[in-house]
């Protein structure tokens, strides 16, 4: 349940992924229900009832004027009626708590939450309708689901994966024998007792359930796992043409180069997912402290910090929608690797964090990677993650969506962290700079400075996500922030932040 200040804080934030405000006086709004599909199918938020919207106007005090409802009672009413009905809307996910009346300013609004959508849920639409009754949030605004997010939303719902999908056509002459057998090789040396190790290699993909037989035709296929994994590159980019692998290391450049060493694909590698991994992982961890230790006489190079890497790169595999037109790409720079991957998160962010649950669409895969030591035990990945670059002190791993590209990115910093005090002793003097100047530092220009003070590099469209705002709404904050308060230095590329003393 929200408070008074709640909502004034929400208020004073605007409007972005997770708050619509709408004037509503003796009716409820049509397009109320659109937000609650878009709210569902993303990440969550409120709605706002009986508050109406000046974009044009910056001063958050300026900008919302409180209209009030005139019945709330009735309209409460009324909108229980239609969440319940399915010809509305096809899932209710609101409780009792979900919905409140608030007064504000001597009138009354109607506070109404949207959780997100649980991934068994989703997509959820509107007015029976699937194609184009189901909207995701964006920004400011709700729009239509495409094509392609509705069916990586009901692909979702199947609980077994999306790689168990027997390839018609695609038999074990599509495997590439030589990644086979370095796969194997692996497996053995990790587990020399396991009695696979004596199987065909026929029998071998089997059991991991990327060989399989359909049972109208009698016919033995390859599933998407064992052509992903294993396959020849030709039969891979013919029947996955929508996917693309791509390492690019941009780190010790020099002049105008454009990148030190790129993987992607050039006829010289048969390009499976298998191959990717151990060409990209030796790269990445080359460079990363291997502090002298022994294990009994042979020298012990593997931290936590090499863990969390093959951790990293195996979670954008197996996490990845394998069937949407996308790059599964690997960046690494002088002071930080990112991680790219097609599709959005099954879970929230802050579920990912804490751990202890997992939900990955290529089952199979994962079950491969994890028997050669590839990834942690179901739901202990990411906080891995997250304590290796807390051993070191290095900033902390940034997880976020990009649902305009259809994506999720990690990003691994090997910077240090800010000391948190020194950076709010500086917006302190900020502020207290801008009351004596009378400037107008808002809440959200505030917020801009302190990212800028954490992370003087950091670009717009990363302020943009970290605020959930519109880039354009970034834009209009730098312009009045450069008259007195930053410079840039540089350029859009390589440049920096400078806060002016």
């Amino acid at each position: 349940m929200l408070t008074l200040t709640d909502i004034k804080d929400l208020l004073v934030k605007g409007e972005h992924l997770t708050l619509e405000c709408k004037r509503c006086e003796n009716k409820l709004p049509n397009s109320l229900w659109d937000t609650y599909s878009a709210f569902a199918n993303s990440n969550g938020g409120y709605i706002l009832l009986g508050i109406e919207e000046d974009r044009t106007e910056s001063d958050p005090n300026k900008r919302f004027s409180i209209q009030g409802v005139a019945n709330p009672d009735k309209l409460i009413i009324d909108f229980w009626n239609l969440a319940n009905d399915p010809n509305k809307v096809n899932v209710n996910l609101l409780t009792d708590n979900d919905v409140q009346v608030i007064a504000l300013d001597d009138k009354q609004i109607i506070v109404i939450h949207v959780p997100r959508a649980d991934y068994h849920q989703r997509p959820v639409f509107i007015n029976n309708n699937p194609l184009h009754g189901a909207y995701r949030r964006n920004h400011e605004g709700d729009y239509h689901c495409s094509d392609a997010e509705l069916r990586m939303m009901l692909r979702d719902i199947n609980e077994s994966g999306n790689d168990d999908m027997l390839l018609d056509g695609y038999s074990m002459d599509d495997i590439d024998i030589q990644t086979l057998n370095s796969y194997r090789n692996h497996f053995k040396s990790g587990t020399p007792d396991h009695p696979f190790n004596n199987l065909s290699n026929e029998e071998f993909l089997r059991q991991f359930g990327c060989l399989g037989k359909d049972n109208q035709t009698g016919k033995e296929w390859l599933t998407m796992a064992g052509l992903l994994m294993f396959g020849k590159g030709l039969p891979i980019r013919t029947r996955f043409s929508n996917l693309r692998l791509d390492y690019i290391d941009k780190s010790h450049l020099v002049g105008e180069m454009r990148y030190s060493d790129r993987l992607t694909y050039d006829g010289t590698w048969e390009n499976n997912l298998f191959n990717f991994v151990m060409f990209v992982l030796p790269r990445l961890v080359h460079e990363l402290p291997h502090p002298f230790q022994m294990e009994g006489l042979q020298r012990k190079d593997d931290t936590l910090q090499d863990k969390a890497i093959r951790e990293a790169m195996t979670n954008a595999i197996i996490h990845a929608d394998l069937m949407i037109i996308g790059v599964l790409k690997v960046e690494k720079y002088d002071d930080k690797f990112v991680f790219t991957n097609p599709g959005l998160l099954k879970l929230p962010v802050e579920q990912i964090y804490a751990g202890g649950e997992s939900r990955a669409r290529n089952l199979h895969i994962q079950t491969l990677f994890r028997m050669i030591g590839f990834g942690e035990n179901i739901g202990s990945g990411f906080p891995l993650i997250l304590s290796a670059w807390g051993e070191k002190h290095w900033l902390r791993p940034e997880l976020i969506e990009q649902p305009e590209l259809l994506q999720v990115k990690l990003t691994l910093s090997i910077e240090s962290k800010k000391d948190d005090g020194l950076v709010e002793k500086l917006v302190e003097k900020l502020v207290e700079r801008a009351k004596v100047n009378g400037d107008d530092l808002s809440e959200r220009r505030i917020a801009i400075l302190r990212l800028i003070i954490e992370n003087p590099k950091i670009s717009i469209s990363k302020m943009a996500e970290q605020l959930q705002v519109s880039s354009t709404s970034i834009d209009k904050h730098l312009e009045y922030l450069r008259k007195r308060y930053i410079r840039r230095v540089g350029g859009d590329k390589g440049g920096h932040w400078e806060i002016v003393r």
